[in-house]
């Protein structure tokens, strides 16, 4: 819903920049309407509950609750985590927005993850928003030929502002801290979390402090110095970064959104869930899988399939969550192999997916219990299957993905392999990002001589 609300009166009167008629529309601005509402005649009265009803709907969380120990907060409240060191999770009047808030509503929804305002914390037009979400689902028929797949499907979250799917979470936990009145952010990250943060920083007038490892890929690293940030490279892993920023934040004043420890990236991240079942005309797919660093985006997907059900959008299926991480760090792939309810920390964690080097997730309690619930499964795939199955969805699709991407492709293969899915089931792979922020990953397929970087800077963009 826009700026301004419209409805039909049958009146004649001008209150405070209101204008009516007979008949004709009013209009009237989120945050007056409640000191200039006692003026209207009774008709309009009545038509201005109805509207009223669904603006009070319009991005409003109802509350934050503890995905641990139910212990409840304020959504108005600027908080990392609950008192237990728990995630908190964003709830919403669902039955009271299933009231007003249809289906047919997104015929003429604005393209972007801003389309699901109503379940989203902030109002559209408090968004900081670059456009981000609404990304395509492809159908994939000559990679899955390829791969013995008859209904495989890429949700290519590489067309995002950024390049990859941290826009829609970055851009809903920018929102909501500018909103409650944050104005230095900080980030550990493994690489595109920081550089959403920082366009989405730049984009809010708000300082980002980012602390990323010295190995990160060099898009990473430069996106973010583009956008102002202050970036810092630290000789270890983002369980290192992390460290820093805990260590410093309460010193420096800064706001952490780290991956779970404030509230509303999973928030950004759900719309891809909202998206693929809307995709699909409302019929979830058999099977999504997804690339597990911090896992915010699959715990995400599965708070958006109970959140459509509520609102009666779908029905009780659910698609199987399918948890892909490298060998090289899947502390989560061997959590659910040992049955654990959360993982533990992965020693001397490597990989070409920077998104995937998460030696141990704050919410991988959440990512287990959604793979469980959903009779989903985790697996793990090596640097060398991703990578040639990130080139084989480029030769086949013309999708050039990131390594995180090509690790989903190569867990298809195995899993139609084993018989855990079938040729015929309707199955999503996430594309994360773009192969383009991962140069450094596929340079060792196409090794180029070149005697400096000096060399290299003007054979490219200059006269030699």
């Amino acid at each position: 819903m826009a700026d301004t609300y419209l409805a039909m009166a049958s009146c004649s009167s001008r209150l405070n920049g209101y204008r009516t008629g007979t008949p004709e529309s009013f209009a009237f601005d989120k945050g007056d309407y409640c000191t200039n509402r006692q003026n209207l005649p009774p008709k309009c009265v009545n038509l201005l509950k109805i509207c009223i009803g669904t603006m009070e709907r319009m991005g409003q969380a109802s509350k934050l609750g503890c995905s641990k120990c139910n212990q409840e907060y304020p959504s108005e409240q600027l908080r990392n985590l609950c008192d237990c060191g728990a995630p908190l999770l964003v709830h919403y009047d669902l039955h009271g927005i299933r009231s007003t808030w249809k289906r047919n509503h997104l015929k003429s929804a604005v393209n972007s993850m801003w389309r699901y305002a109503p379940v989203l914390p902030a109002d559209a037009a408090d968004a900081v928003t670059l456009s981000e979400g609404w990304t395509p689902l492809i159908r994939a028929d000559a990679l899955g030929a390829e791969i013995g797949a008859r209904n495989v499907w890429i949700k290519d979250e590489g067309r995002n502002p950024t390049d990859s799917f941290k826009a829609r979470g970055l851009c809903c936990a920018v929102t909501m801290a500018r909103k409650l009145g944050a104005k230095k952010l900080a980030i550990p990250s493994a690489g595109n979390a920081a550089g959403a943060l920082a366009a989405y920083a730049a984009a809010a007038g708000l300082e980002a402090h980012i602390f990323m490892p010295q190995d990160v890929p060099e898009a990473n690293f430069l996106e973010c110095g583009a956008f102002g940030a202050d970036v810092r490279l630290i000789d270890g892993l983002i369980s290192d970064c992390g460290r820093i920023v805990a260590e410093r934040k309460a010193a420096e004043g800064w706001f952490e959104v780290s991956t779970l420890k404030e509230p509303y990236r999973i928030e950004g991240k759900k719309t891809m869930g909202y998206e693929v079942a809307e995709q699909f005309d409302w019929e979830v797919p058999d099977a999504i899988l997804y690339p597990c660093g911090g896992g915010v985006g699959l715990i995400g997907m599965w708070k958006a399939f109970a959140e459509l059900e509520e609102l009666g959008w779908i029905g009780t299926k659910r698609p199987k969550m399918i948890s892909v991480q490298a060998t090289g760090c899947a502390p989560i792939t061997r959590a659910f192999e040992n049955d654990a309810e959360a993982s533990e920390f992965w020693k001397g964690a490597h990989t070409v997916a920077s998104g995937l080097r998460v030696p141990k997730a704050l919410g991988d309690f959440l990512v287990l219990r959604a793979v469980r619930e959903s009779k989903g499964i985790a697996v793990s795939v090596s640097d060398e299957e991703m990578l040639d199955a990130g080139l084989l969805m480029s030769e086949k699709q013309g999708i050039f993905p990131a390594p995180e991407g090509g690790a989903c492709v190569a867990a298809v293969k195995k899993l139609l392999a084993n018989g855990f899915l079938k040729p015929d089931d309707r199955t999503v792979i996430f594309n994360t990002g773009s192969g383009y922020k991962y140069l450094e990953a596929y340079r060792t397929r196409f090794p180029r001589q070149i005697a400096s970087e000096e060399d290299k800077l003007g054979g490219l963009i200059t006269p030699r």
